[in-house]
């Protein structure tokens, strides 16, 4: 039975993999930060009793602040792979908090791959990169393309990204990284604009909200489903030899497409009910971003399997499935 280690586990991204992990059979440790309230609740369908015989989901406690508790978890568990999803990843925020931001982005990647180094585990990593990255550098981006970040968030994971390669090059490490490009579900927190955008038109739609306030309108992303981008995570591990990928659907879709889909399946029209708040704006915006994930789709196989206009009116079903059952007085689904 393979042993896996995921940071984040209690992210978006963390819960889908921790999933599919536990249907391949592997034994799942995920990292979560002590706190005096449980954030657990992407991981109900999967959670696990301890006691029970067959426990396969093992919660551990570490930060990637803390240095020691992280080297202890992969000296303790000895894992197979190591899943680093754990970060401060909302762009905007990371204006507010750099420090914090970078602290957890870069130096929290540092952290760990120092424990990876001084305990010589032999074991294969997968770093969480981020088409942020790519920053104002013309689409469509892939492995090649230069980078020109434009956020904190941006800028620490250009660091952690080329700090992992150097650890790959200096001591022979299975270091792969994954170049994510947005990817939303469900489960995507409620800051995030996709979520934010089909949370509020559910509410809209059954009279609990009357405006959606947003920032910058304009811009392009390249938005896929986050169950279909876990898989490749777990593929950039089964190969014979640590690479970098872009992952990605190769098209973009602007925000406005985005609530043209969301308001639309539930029969509004959202130039009704969104304006605009400048609170929500950039310092320095990304206009455009589009992969083109060619390399993963030759090396890895891997393609995506859910389209934009599928991916936002799941997530629009699902919030007013939650709305309908607030409103039943009955716990939220997601």
């Amino acid at each position: 039975m393979k042993k896996a280690l995921i940071t984040g586990v209690t992210g978006q991204d963390g819960s889908y993999l921790a999933e599919l992990l536990l249907a391949k059979g592997y034994e799942v440790y995920g990292v979560v930060r002590r706190s005096s309230s449980f954030n657990t609740e992407r991981l109900e369908s999967i959670y696990q009793d301890p006691h029970v015989s067959d426990y396969k989901l093992r919660l551990v406690y570490g930060d990637l602040e803390d240095g020691a508790s992280i080297a202890n978890l992969v000296k303790k568990v000895k894992p197979d792979e190591i899943y680093n999803l754990a970060a401060q990843s909302h762009v905007r925020v990371s204006f507010d908090v750099p420090e914090y931001t970078v602290s957890t982005v870069a130096m929290g990647t540092l952290r760990l791959l120092e424990a990876m180094r001084e305990l010589d585990v032999k074991c294969k990593l997968y770093q969480a990169s981020s088409s942020e990255m790519f920053g104002s550098s013309a689409p469509p981006q892939n492995e090649h393309t230069p980078f020109q970040p434009r956020s904190p968030y941006a800028c620490a994971k250009v660091f952690a990204h080329q700090l992992c390669q150097n650890y790959r090059d200096a001591y022979g490490l299975f270091i792969a990284c994954g170049i994510l490009f947005n990817h939303e579900s469900p489960r995507r927190g409620i800051p995030f604009v996709t979520r934010k955008i089909t949370r509020t038109a559910a509410r809209i739609k059954h009279g609990l909200d009357k405006k959606l306030f947003l920032g910058n309108l304009d811009a392009k992303r390249d938005w896929g489903f986050a169950g279909d981008y876990v898989e490749a995570m777990w593929l950039m591990l089964q190969q014979e030899k640590p690479d970098d990928y872009v992952i990605a659907t190769g098209e973009s879709y602007s925000v406005r497409d985005c609530l043209d889909v969301a308001f639309g399946t539930l029969g509004l029209d959202w130039k009704n009910y969104v304006e605009l708040d400048p609170r929500y704006l950039r310092p320095t915006e990304v206009d455009h971003l589009r992969g083109d994930a060619s390399k993963a789709r030759e090396k890895l196989g891997w393609k995506p399997k859910v389209t934009f206009k599928q991916l936002i009116e799941q997530m629009v079903r699902a919030d007013e499935e939650d709305v309908r059952s607030a409103l039943a007085g009955r716990p939220p689904q997601n």
